[in-house]
């Protein structure tokens, strides 16, 4: 067999499925951080491209003869891994966000690091409660869910097909909100148990003025946070196999409604 026997179609087929490839699965989290090496990230898209190829590849007629025509196919692919990867990230800033609530109650407003994937500087606890999200998100086989996504946008949305039309806009908007919900749902044991701190250093300050209340009160916040913060592990779990379950619905809607209708 003459394995360079290969007609223009099926090259162009390739090209295509490798296009769609490499620009929607490394915008998406996970496989697309900046941590892994490059080589690793081309390695295991040919790899991916290769198993897509047969049975999901899109026909050599969709691939466009102009160069303009190619220019707004490559803007129409990034535009669908931009929403896929925003949806997904929603999830993630909202456990940041619930992070960082929960450092500036503990008193860690001043204690940041440099998140290595994102290059942003966030509250130690921010990025301790991503990597465990993260972590438990892997454990969960959401990078799998991810894989199925690409492979269904095959299907629902042609090469350069996306559009940021009115709907998708709306439901994105919709779908922010849980930035902000999930949060505080996963900050307010914390936010609650330091309240309950702080009004009892406020009835010993009144009893005894002589007693310094901010020495003794920053240790206490601190191990009664951590207490708490140990206890949440289970609410971060629940919530991210419940996003998991979710997510290949989500991702299915996106798709749609940025697609315009024939």
């Amino acid at each position: 067999m003459d394995i360079f026997n290969f007609s223009p179609n099926e090259v162009l087929s390739f090209f295509l499925t490798l296009l769609r490839m490499s620009i929607v699965l490394f915008l998406l989290p996970f496989f697309g951080s900046q941590s892994a090496p490059k080589t690793v990230k081309a390695a295991l898209l040919l790899v991916l491209a290769m198993a897509v190829w047969p049975q999901l590849s899109f026909p050599a007629e969709l691939m466009p003869a102009s160069p303009w025509e190619v220019l707004v196919m490559f803007i129409g692919e990034v535009l669908l891994g931009l929403t896929l990867a925003l949806a997904v990230n929603i999830f993630f800033a909202a456990i940041q966000t619930g992070g960082q609530i929960m450092g500036f109650q503990m008193g860690f407003a001043m204690v940041n690091v440099v998140d290595p994937v994102t290059g942003v500087s966030n509250a130690v606890t921010a990025h301790f409660l991503y990597m465990c999200t993260m972590l438990t998100f892997l454990v969960l086989n959401g990078h799998l869910f991810l894989l199925k996504a690409v492979g269904e946008s095959f299907a629902l949305v042609p090469p350069g097909g996306l559009l940021v039309t009115p709907e998708l806009a709306k439901n994105m908007f919709a779908f922010s909100e849980n930035i902000f919900i999930l949060a505080i749902k996963i900050a307010a044991p914390i936010m609650a148990s330091v309240f309950v701190v702080d009004l009892a250093l406020a009835v010993i300050s009144r009893a005894a003025p002589q007693m310094h209340v901010l020495v003794l009160g920053f240790p206490v916040k601190i191990a009664v946070g951590f207490l708490f913060l140990g206890m949440i592990f289970m609410i971060m779990s629940n919530y991210t196999g419940d996003f998991i379950q979710q997510m290949g619905p989500l991702l299915r809607n996106f798709m749609r409604a940025g697609v315009p209708a024939p």
